[in-house]
């Protein structure tokens, strides 16, 4: 099935607002920017599947898998200059593949590419206006352009993007003693919290989707509760102490928890408005270009809480995975499929799955009912894997979220989430 893996209701969004990015930070000089006329190039990465292999504890589950995907994924989907292509939306570029190649590079313990990714997003991601930079967030979507050159094609921010290149920065810095690369990250943090947060009702600072022109509206903050980190808040709030990380941490539950409630079955939505005077949550109106449904956004909030559980031991992630879960996994033991879309009241939108949910769904259902997460492995993952991908040579999303939910997070060396 072909779709669409990544929602482009920023794009939508952003437009319909005429969003433009914030205002002048520190410039990181950057040499060779990519040619304007750039078309798709094969990736010829060199790289060591041994060295891969031993960056995984001999105990991780799926290992050899996880190896032969990731040297597959560098090969298929990562240009020789660094830039990852969604081949499914035209061949472009966005800040969220960049930013998933660097975590899954560092993850597995691969610095070259890493290297060539993070250069690349520098060099070419960069939001500038009148040929300065504005800040030191990534335009989210590069490409094509109306006069068929090659550049971004939308400069506004999208802060999942962000977000999961710094924590790649900061993982990095720490696995290959690169001080360079905590630089870089801190940097962006400063602007990410500028740029990126808003203050509401009572004083609580959220995460928004990307600027501020954008996603608050009078009264109504837009969110997306996929975008929420808690794990790496928790990590920035080591290398950034000027700023209350930790406080999104708290909002990031409060929205998951409460807004869930929008949903007759418990679901998260992929976009939620949050009413600042009230505090109360709403659904997106129904000509919204983006949708309060559980969707191919929404999926990535059982691997991220997973991830808080796993590496901070957070009660909360656990408690929120194992009330939220319940639904999608009732389903699956009574039908042995989940839809790929399912609406507020729990109905299903569309007749068909998605890789990429079973991923992520099993990431979460490890920590609570392993052996339900083993059917899901052996019955809907497993058999989605052929030739060395996912569904199909060019199902990028699925590539990375199916690789990020088997990844064990006991795989990365508990070092790397610790402050020297």
């Amino acid at each position: 099935m072909n779709y669409l893996p990544k929602a482009v209701a920023i794009l939508s969004i952003i437009t319909l607002c005429g969003c433009k990015g914030g205002s002048s930070a520190t410039n990181i000089e950057k040499p060779g920017i990519q040619s304007l006329e750039s078309p798709p190039q094969p990736s010829v990465i060199d790289g060591n599947s041994v060295q891969f292999s031993s960056a995984l504890p001999a105990s991780t589950p799926n290992r050899e898998l996880l190896v032969e995907s990731w040297d597959s994924y560098r090969r298929r989907f990562i240009q020789r200059d660094g830039r990852v292509i969604d081949y499914e939306a035209s061949d472009r570029s966005t800040s969220e593949g960049q930013a998933y190649a660097m975590l899954r590079a560092v993850l597995i313990d691969d610095s070259a590419t890493f290297a060539l990714t993070l250069n690349w997003g520098e060099n070419n991601l960069q939001r500038l206006k009148n040929g300065k930079p504005v800040d030191n967030l990534w335009a989210w979507k590069w490409g094509r352009t109306s006069d068929g050159n090659w550049g971004a094609i939308d400069k506004n921010f999208a802060s999942d993007g962000d977000i999961d290149a710094i924590t790649a920065l900061i993982l990095a810095s720490r696995r290959w003693n690169r001080p360079e690369y905590l630089k870089i990250a801190k940097t962006k943090l400063e602007d990410l919290w500028k740029y990126s947060t808003v203050v509401g009702s009572e004083n609580k600072r959220y995460l928004l989707p990307g600027p501020k022109a954008a996603f608050v509206k009078d009264s109504s903050i837009i969110l997306n509760p996929s975008y929420f980190a808690p794990y790496a808040f928790r990590l920035f709030a080591q290398v950034d102490p000027e700023r209350d990380w930790l406080s999104l941490v708290d909002t990031s539950y409060e929205v998951l928890e409460d807004s869930r409630q929008l949903s007759a079955v418990n679901l998260p939505s992929d976009w939620v408005a949050l009413d600042a005077e009230t505090g109360k949550y709403q659904p997106l109106p129904a000509d919204s270009p983006i949708k309060s449904v559980y969707s191919f956004d929404a999926y990535r909030v059982w691997w991220r809480i997973a991830l808080d559980a796993s590496w901070f031991n957070s009660s909360r992630a656990r408690s929120y995975l194992e009330t939220s879960i319940q639904y999608p996994l009732k389903l699956w033991q009574e039908q042995s499929s989940i839809p790929a879309r399912i609406n507020l009241e729990g109905k299903a939108l569309v007749n068909y799955e998605a890789t990429s949910q079973y991923a992520m769904l099993y990431a979460a259902t490890n920590l609570i009912q392993p052996e339900l997460a083993q059917e899901l492995l052996e019955k809907k993952l497993l058999p989605q894997y052929q030739q060395e991908v996912w569904d199909d040579n060019e199902a990028y999303y699925t590539q990375n979220l199916a690789w990020l939910g088997l990844l064990s997070p006991s795989a990365i060396p508990p070092e790397l989430l610790q402050s020297n």
